[in-house]
């Protein structure tokens, strides 16, 4: 039993120190002046990022001028262009959370408002931004 028990506290602290998150704040752009951001990034069992945006104060992209229909999530690394990883969506609190795993481990998340959620490339005004290291 004492067994068991050693080898459940040893395999919960390993589970711990390989996630060994990271915060990053993000940079609101003056557009969103009251919005506040941080992205968590970990690692998965297969070495990729876990990245977890959380998002408050943020206007509903329809009130951004010009209007805009979504917030869509960028990630991007110096050797490539931005890759669209997916719509954030605000709720009336005008709070929303946002998760995704990419093979990358130094990027730039950004956030813009845009008209489509399918778009390939971010056109639209950003929003808020930060650079993640892990």
């Amino acid at each position: 039993m004492l067994k068991l028990i050693s080898i459940t506290m040893l395999a919960a602290v390993f589970a711990t120190l390989t996630y060994a998150a990271k915060k990053f704040p993000m940079a609101a752009a003056s557009i969103v002046p009251a919005a506040k951001g941080s992205v968590e990034v970990g690692k998965d069992h297969n070495g990729n990022t876990e990245v977890k945006l959380k998002v408050e104060h943020l206007a509903n992209p329809t009130s951004l001028s010009p209007s805009q229909a979504n917030y869509i999530v960028w990630l991007q690394d110096k050797s490539s262009g931005p890759e669209n990883h997916g719509e954030l969506k605000v709720n009336g609190n005008l709070e929303g959370t946002f998760e995704t795993v990419t093979p990358r481990k130094n990027f730039d998340l950004f956030v813009t408002g845009e008209n489509d959620g399918t778009v390939k490339s971010p056109s639209g005004p950003e929003v808020l931004r930060t650079t993640v290291s892990r």
